[in-house]
């Protein structure tokens, strides 16, 4: 009985180190900074930059692009993310993964069509 006891115990403290762990890898995700996208869609190729602040779970900031230049909102949770713009009357939706400085999904083009992205964090220079 003593030995089931032991292992439950085990058990018990390896699912909360486990857990811990989780929560602190997702709590080290940070959008704040400038991010440089690669996007392949219907369109073509393009090459727009991100500049985003996040706050919490909310993300807020600036598109520059092909489609011109936009306010962005959107939201992360974990390492997942979304963001908004409207550009030349069309609603563009970005949505993704962060892993690490990179991040990469869908991208929703509106009447424009859909595509998919890839991007890196600009790093800086200190």
């Amino acid at each position: 009985m003593k030995n089931k006891a032991n292992l439950l115990v085990l058990v018990f403290f390896t699912v909360v180190v486990i857990m811990g762990a989780a929560v602190v890898q997702a709590a080290e995700v940070n959008m704040t900074g400038t991010r440089n996208v690669s996007v392949d869609s219907p369109m073509g190729k393009g090459t727009p930059v991100f500049v985003l602040e996040q706050k919490g779970d909310q993300l807020t900031g600036t598109y520059t692009g092909a489609l011109g230049e936009a306010k962005v909102k959107g939201n992360i949770k974990g390492n997942d993310f979304q963001l908004s713009f409207n550009a030349n009357g069309a609603d563009i939706t970005y949505s993704g993964k962060v892993e690490g400085n990179k991040i990469s999904g869908a991208v929703d083009l509106g009447t424009f069509g859909k595509g998919t992205f890839t991007g890196e964090k600009k790093l800086s220079i200190q």
